[in-house]
């Protein structure tokens, strides 16, 4: 079931998503007495963790899992997604846990974790190439783990490049470690922050075609409780229908 909100702008879509994601995680807190969230990174989500912090949740009753990250990089590195989380979220609220992707050596132990119970709330953006996490077109929609290494694809790269991340694509990691499509489908509630103009052709596919490996974020249109928060700009192309 689609869900779909657009703000006049990436700022009062970040404060949107982020009061949606609050009212989650605290109606679990409620329900379960705690929750678990994965979160996403990126430009994109800049003004949704931004707004999100300033939430009133009770964060030391939270769990959070790390979406993706690439291979081979230092947390020190400017483009590092652990570096990004603990800046932006993890060093500014007061949480239960957090679990970082940390290589291949901690998927195992993140996979484990996640066996024992799901993720309530997963805060998942939608990439240039349609993709979710770094789960590139053509997308495995098959693998029932829960991360794995992938292989980045150009466009993939150049969106890093396009964020200011890296200075040229042959700088980009060729491999990364993701959450799986089956990981991502397996919360119980996913939110979708995705801001900005250059997002405008991968949320036109994403809505208009039938979900497929190329164009892995569409998947999201078939769980029973997805939100999706666009700003005029990246809602550009669906407007014009």
């Amino acid at each position: 079931m689609i869900n779909i909100r657009i703000s006049e702008n990436a700022e009062d879509l970040g404060k949107a998503a982020a009061k949606a994601i609050a009212t989650l995680i605290n109606k679990t807190i409620e329900e379960k007495g705690d929750a678990r969230i994965v979160l996403s990174t990126g430009m994109s989500q800049f003004e949704t963790l931004d707004n999100l912090i300033k939430e009133d949740v009770s964060w030391q009753y939270v769990e959070m899992f790390h979406l993706d990250e690439y291979e081979g990089i230092s947390e020190e590195h400017p483009a590092s997604f652990r570096k990004y989380l603990r800046e932006r979220f993890t060093s500014r609220v007061n949480l239960k846990a957090a679990y970082f992707v940390e290589g291949e050596a901690s998927i195992p132990k993140l996979s484990a974790l996640l066996k024992e119970r799901e993720i309530d709330v997963g805060v998942i953006g939608i990439g240039e190439n349609g993709h979710i996490a770094f789960n590139d077109p053509p997308a495995d929609f098959d693998s029932m783990e829960f991360y794995k290494t992938v292989i980045l694809d150009r466009r993939c790269r150049e969106q890093q490049v396009g964020e200011g991340w890296f200075e040229s694509v042959e700088e980009v990691p060729e491999k990364a470690i993701s959450m799986t499509v089956h990981g991502i489908m397996s919360c119980k509630h996913i939110v979708s922050a995705v801001p900005h103009s250059v997002k405008a052709e991968a949320v036109f596919r994403t809505i208009t075609e039938k979900p497929s490996p190329l164009i892995p974020a569409a998947i999201l249109k078939t769980h029973p409780s997805w939100q999706l928060f666009l700003d005029r700009n990246s809602a550009g192309k669906l407007l014009q229908i």
